[in-house]
Formats: structure tokens, C-alpha cells, sequence
């Protein structure tokens, strides 16, 4: 055994092409004590045509709810909403996992608009 991960399952174009993955600006974050796994709760301006969305997400390890405003992440934005505790969950924030497992943000590393979807 080599020690590298199994690869992936191939999937066809159109399973990828299905998953909107869009660039949004956190415009307000507050800490959520009430869930159950510490988490942040974020608000995400996707820009005209989709507008602001809700989400929670388990990132305390790694950020502070002031110093995300004005950051820029990548998020799924059609999965069903999805009720976390008392939020409900409009959009998927993405991340990695550092070596802990604690959840790292992923985004542009550059400003591009809000809305912009990844391809």
C-alpha cells in the first residue's frame, strides 16, 4: 500500500455542471452557541439573482465571526435548505480539512464578483 488515498468515483460532466458552486461575500457573522457542535452563523451576499443566503458552519477552531465580514467564500447554492438547530441553512459553505480536522474556508484568492460561479 502506497499510502495514498483511494482515488474518487468517476462521475459524468453533467453530475459536476448539476452542483452551483458560487462566490459570495459574508456581509454578518455570529457566533451560534446553541448548536450542538460549536459553529458560526453567516450571512453571504451572492450578488443580483440570487441575493443573500444563510448558513451555519463548524469553523470556530480557525475564525472569529467579526474578522469574517468582508471575506469571500464558495458555497453550494441549491441544496434544499436545511434546518440546524434554530437556522435554517440556505447554502453549503466550503471547506478542507486541516490535519485536526477542523474546517478550513475555501475561496478566491483574488476579488471576483458576487454571484460568480465556479466552472
Amino acid at each position: 500500500m502506497s499510502g495514498t488515498a483511494d482515488p474518487a468515483p468517476q462521475i459524468a460532466w453533467d453530475d459536476f455542471a448539476a452542483v452551483d458552486i458560487r462566490a459570495g461575500t459574508v456581509i454578518r457573522a455570529e457566533p451560534f452557541p446553541e448548536a450542538r457542535v460549536p459553529a458560526i452563523k453567516l450571512w453571504v451576499d451572492f450578488g443580483p439573482g440570487i441575493g443573500e443566503k444563510r448558513s451555519s458552519a463548524q469553523i470556530t477552531r480557525h475564525y472569529d465571526p467579526a474578522a469574517l465580514v468582508g471575506r469571500q467564500v464558495l458555497a453550494v447554492v441549491n441544496f434544499p435548505p436545511r434546518q440546524i438547530g434554530k437556522v435554517m441553512s440556505e447554502v453549503l459553505v466550503l471547506g478542507l480539512p486541516d490535519p485536526d480536522g477542523q474546517v478550513v474556508l475555501i475561496g478566491p484568492d483574488s476579488p471576483v464578483p458576487n454571484g460568480g460561479r465556479m466552472f
